[in-house]
C-alpha cells in the first residue's frame, strides 16, 4: 500500500510541474519570436541600407561629360559676324554727260552736265557662306578656311555728290534732261571709283585684313594653334554692285 501511495504522489507532482514547463517553453517561444524578429528587422535595415547606398550611388555616379562639335560652334560664331567688311575705299569723280538735241540729221542743240560723285567700294568676306568642312580641329590645332574676298557694296553718297554745272548750250536748244544726264554720270562715276578701287587693289588687303579680325573672333575658342587660310578673289568678283 505504502507503494502504491508513493507512485501516486509523484504522478501528481509531474502533473503539478507540467503548467510550468508549459509557462516556460511559451515564454522561450516567445522570447525566440522576438529574437528572430528583431534578427530579420536588423537584416532588413542593414539590407535597406545597402540599397539605398545602391540608389545613392546610381544616381550620383559621374556623368560622362557633354561632347562639342568644335567645328559647328566656330562656324555658328563666325557666322554671327555676317558679312565682314575689312577694307573700305572712298573716292571723289568728276564725270562730265552730255547729250544733243537732232533734228534729221542736224544737231541744232546740246545739253551738257558736270557731276562731283563722292563714292565708297566696301570689300571682304561673307561668312554667311562657311560650310562645316572649312574647319578642321586636329587636338589643339583649328585650321579655319576663309571664303573668297568680294566687294560688298559699292554706292554714290548722293548726300556729298552734286551737280557741279548743267548746260543746255545756245538759247537753251539742248534737250531738258538734267535728271537722266545725273543718273547716267553716277552710273559712270561707280563704274570708275570701283575700278580705281580694284586698281589699289583693295580685295587683296581686305583678304589680309580679314584673316586679322577673324583670328580675334576666334579668341575663346580653346585651341592653342589657330591657322587662318584665304582665298585669292575670283576674276569677276571686283565690280560695280
Amino acid at each position: 500500500m505504502r507503494k502504491q501511495y508513493g507512485r501516486q504522489n509523484n504522478s501528481i507532482g509531474v502533473i503539478k510541474s507540467f503548467p510550468a514547463v508549459l509557462k516556460n517553453m511559451t515564454l522561450l517561444t516567445t522570447s525566440g519570436a522576438i529574437l528572430a524578429m528583431v534578427v530579420a528587422g536588423a537584416g532588413i535595415w542593414i539590407s535597406g541600407d545597402r540599397v539605398l547606398q545602391d540608389v545613392r550611388k546610381f544616381f550620383l555616379t559621374p556623368q560622362p561629360a557633354p561632347q562639342v562639335d568644335v567645328r559647328s560652334v566656330v562656324i555658328q560664331q563666325i557666322r554671327d559676324a555676317s558679312e565682314l567688311t575689312t577694307a573700305v575705299f572712298t573716292m571723289e569723280a568728276v564725270v562730265p554727260t552730255s547729250q544733243d538735241w537732232a533734228m534729221g540729221n542736224v544737231i541744232v542743240g546740246k545739253t551738257r552736265l558736270l557731276y562731283i560723285a563722292y563714292g565708297e567700294v566696301r570689300a571682304g568676306v561673307d561668312l554667311s557662306k562657311l560650310q562645316l568642312e572649312d574647319v578642321q580641329v586636329d587636338g589643339e590645332k583649328l585650321q579655319l578656311r576663309l571664303p573668297a574676298p568680294q566687294v560688298l557694296d559699292s554706292k554714290i553718297d548722293v548726300s556729298r555728290s552734286s551737280v557741279y554745272d548743267y548746260d543746255r548750250g545756245f538759247l537753251g536748244l539742248g534737250p531738258d534732261v538734267g535728271p537722266n544726264l545725273q543718273q547716267l554720270a553716277q552710273q559712270e562715276a561707280l563704274k570708275k571709283i570701283t575700278a580705281a578701287a580694284c586698281k589699289e587693289r583693295l580685295l587683296d588687303k581686305a583678304n589680309d585684313r580679314a584673316k586679322l579680325v577673324v583670328t580675334q573672333l576666334l579668341g575663346t575658342v580653346q585651341a592653342k594653334q589657330i591657322q587662318i587660310e584665304t582665298q585669292p578673289a575670283a576674276a569677276n568678283s571686283c565690280s560695280p554692285l
